[in-house]
C-alpha cells in the first residue's frame, strides 16, 4: 500500500447505522455504541480513552430515552468517527424540538438534555421533513486540562 492510500484510508470516517424499536432499544443502544467504539480502537487502531468511551454510552442511552419517552415510533443511531471525535446522531418521528429544562435544584429526573449538552464538544438540534435529528459530538481523546467534554474551558 503507498503512503497515499494509507493516509486516504485513515482520514475516510468510519461509520455505522442501526435502527431501535421496542422494550429494549435503550439496553441496545448502549451495547451497539460500545461495541462500535470497541471497534474503532481495536479494528481502525484509533484511540478511545475511557472517558470516551463512557460518555458516548451515556449520551446514546440518554438520547435514545428522551427518542423513547417522547416520540412514537422507531429511531435511527447513526454514529460516525472522524477527525478525532464521534459524532452521535438520533432520528426520531416527533418534530418537537427538545428543550432543556430550567435549573431546579429539587427536580428528580429529567437532566438527560443538560448532561449530554455538557459532556459534548458540539449539540445540535434540527427539524427533518419527517420528524427532528439531535447530534451531539463526543472528543475521542482526554483534554489535557481533564474538561469533560474533552475541549480546554
Amino acid at each position: 500500500m503507498h503512503e497515499d492510500e494509507h493516509e486516504s484510508l485513515v482520514s475516510r470516517p468510519i461509520l455505522s447505522a442501526v435502527a431501535l424499536d421496542g422494550s429494549e432499544l435503550i439496553a441496545a443502544a448502549r451495547h451497539f455504541a460500545r461495541d462500535f467504539m470497541t471497534g474503532v480502537q481495536a479494528v481502525h487502531g484509533i484511540p478511545v480513552s475511557e472517558r470516551a468511551m463512557g460518555l458516548v454510552q451515556l449520551v446514546v442511552s440518554e438520547l435514545v430515552t428522551n427518542t423513547h419517552k417522547y416520540a412514537p415510533g422507531p429511531c435511527l443511531l447513526d454514529l460516525e468517527v472522524s477527525d478525532g471525535a464521534v459524532e452521535i446522531s438520533v432520528w426520531d418521528t416527533d418534530p418537537t424540538l427538545p428543550a432543556a429544562s430550567p435549573v431546579d435544584p429539587g427536580r428528580v429526573g429529567q437532566h438527560g438534555l443538560e448532561t449530554a449538552m455538557a459532556v459534548c464538544r458540539s449539540f445540535e438540534v434540527r427539524r427533518e421533513p419527517v420528524g427532528k435529528r439531535v447530534k451531539a459530538t463526543v472528543v475521542l481523546a482526554d483534554d489535557p486540562g481533564g474538561h469533560p467534554a474533552g475541549r480546554l474551558i
